[in-house]
């Protein structure tokens, strides 16, 4: 408390005492610790630690205290020494091995410490009325594991797994804007990344911190838990998003999902995540009302989380590699949940071959907001097959044909109206080809679009009757429309999303099983 820096074990029997201020159970001890100091101290030096630097000098002058007093407000001694409860008492030999301690107040436990004091210095027991303590009493919580005060001292410690890089920023800098000026942020305020909410985010997965998952476009930068911990903080993640947000990036950089591609293309690419299994309802994902919108944390910051790494790890920055004509709120962030209890088919990951039991993340390169499906009309599978049908054929271009992808968000209450009857998932699909039937003669680029088959295919007669009138579905195959139920049971409104590129020349739909 004078200032002076104190180093230990120094070569004598020394008694170390733990204590905070605003312990009962520490005041309680203190007399005893007095009455060991003044008569074992020729011998045995006693030390008093103090938690709380403001409580130091108020236990000093409450008990009249001539015991060394040590200032740990920083409580790195406390953490060293494990401590979860004060007071905590150790007294140890001249290199500092512990002989005997103790936490709380036990009466006996004190009495044997005298007793073992005078019997290693020869020195008499002292007189104490021990009637007027009581038998036992427990002590209070260490402030080293206090939540907050923990992680920031596990992550500064030697043993901490953290390599990142820290940034020191002035006492009067905004740490908001500091990350803004360092283009940390996609737009939106970010969560300041300090060592203990990393350190917190880690735990949230069992893989080892500086485990390289996947090495991330367009800089091939590798990214190690530990940095995608830090986007996940700033994106506001809580610890248990961990484990999908680095299966997503795994998946994100696989040749299959060809994320460079994705995020450079001016058409606009960014990663939709969707989400099976049992985790949904651990991680609480909305499947459900507003499931493409605001208002659920999961949604939000798990697809914000890898827009960050591809952003911050991987260097894909607007201007530089990520080229896209006008882009997409999708940018920021588009992560969802399959409803896959409101729905009798079959759940999207089972058919990609998973198990109904494991969780599993699929991720699918979208090219903007989705197409809204309004039917509130249509009574028979029918109907509403050929509605559907319709806005599928539009995007991109009415007269587009071929091997492209589409992602289907299905309504409850239109998928209902498709199984009444009983259709089964791959008869609901087959349908969606034949309304899309069209001859050849209607999808040739001509004076009204350029969009559409050339007559320089069929070379220089041009396309035959036969040619001309043969059905062309919108689809190479039904593999290319990927269908999840998610949504309110109120309002018949499906949601279409476009493919980027479908195949090896563009991305490919890739999923991933969740692991911890």
């Amino acid at each position: 408390m004078q200032g002076r820096n104190y180093d230990f074990p120094n070569g004598k029997t020394s008694l170390l005492c733990f204590v905070k201020e605003d312990c009962p159970t520490c005041q309680l001890s203190l007399p005893l610790i007095e009455i060991i100091q003044k008569t074992f101290s020729s011998v045995v030096e006693v030390l008093l630690i103090g938690q709380d630097h403001a409580g130091n000098s108020s236990m000093i002058k409450t008990h009249q205290l001539a015991t060394s007093l040590l200032n740990d407000d920083a409580l790195k001694v406390s953490f060293e020494y494990d401590l979860d409860t004060v007071p905590t008492i150790f007294l140890t030999d001249s290199v500092g091995n512990a002989l005997t301690q103790f936490i709380g107040f036990g009466k006996q436990d004190w009495i044997d410490l005298i007793q073992k004091l005078s019997d290693l210095t020869g020195i008499a027991v002292p007189a104490i009325q021990w009637d007027s303590y009581p038998e036992s009493h427990p002590g209070c919580g260490s402030r080293s594991v206090e939540p907050g005060i923990a992680e920031r001292l596990e992550a500064e410690s030697s043993g901490s797994p953290l390599r990142a890089r820290q940034i020191d920023i002035a006492t009067h800098d905004d740490v908001h804007e500091f990350l803004f000026d360092q283009e940390l942020t996609d737009g939106l305020p970010v969560i300041p990344p300090t060592p203990e909410r990393v350190l917190r985010m880690i735990k949230g997965s069992h893989r080892d911190a500086q485990e390289i998952v996947a090495d991330i476009p367009p800089n091939l930068a590798p990214a190690t838990v530990e940095k995608i911990a830090i986007n996940a903080v700033m994106a506001g993640c809580k610890p248990d998003y961990l484990p999908v947000v680095i299966t997503a990036v795994e998946a994100m950089c696989t040749d299959e999902f060809n994320i460079h591609g994705v995020s450079a293309t001016t058409m606009g690419g960014t990663p939709a995540v969707i989400i099976n299994g049992p985790i949904r309802e651990k991680i609480e994902m909305n499947s459900g009302l507003g499931a493409l919108g605001a208002g659920h944390r999961a949604n939000a910051t798990i697809g914000r989380a890898i827009r960050l790494v591809l952003r911050n790890i991987g260097g894909a920055k607007t201007g530089g590699t990520e080229r896209s004509t006008l882009a997409s709120p999708s940018k920021y962030t588009l992560a969802f949940a399959e409803r896959e209890e409101r729905s009798p088919w079959e759940p999207y990951h089972v058919q990609q071959g998973f198990d109904q039991s494991e969780s599993v993340v699929t991720l699918f390169a979208v090219t903007g907001g989705p197409s809204l499906v309004v039917d509130q009309n249509s009574r028979t599978p029918e109907q509403i097959t050929g509605s559907i049908a319709m806005v599928m054929e539009s995007i991109p271009h009415p007269r587009a044909r071929g091997d492209q992808d589409i992602l289907l968000v299905l309504c409850p209450e239109h998928l209902d109206t498709i199984t009444k009857n009983g259709w089964s998932k791959q008869k609901f699909l087959d349908e969606i080809q034949k309304a899309t039937l069209k001859p050849l003669r209607n999808l040739l680029a001509d004076e009204h679009s350029g969009v559409g088959a050339s007559l320089a295919e069929f070379g220089e007669t041009g396309p035959n009757e036969t040619d001309l009138e043969r059905l062309v579905p919108k689809f190479a195959s039904t593999s290319n429309i990927h269908l999840v139920v998610a949504g309110s049971d109120a309002g018949k409104f499906t949601s279409v999303f476009q493919g980027w590129a479908t195949g090896p020349r563009g991305s490919m739909v890739v999923s991933r099983k969740i692991e911890g």
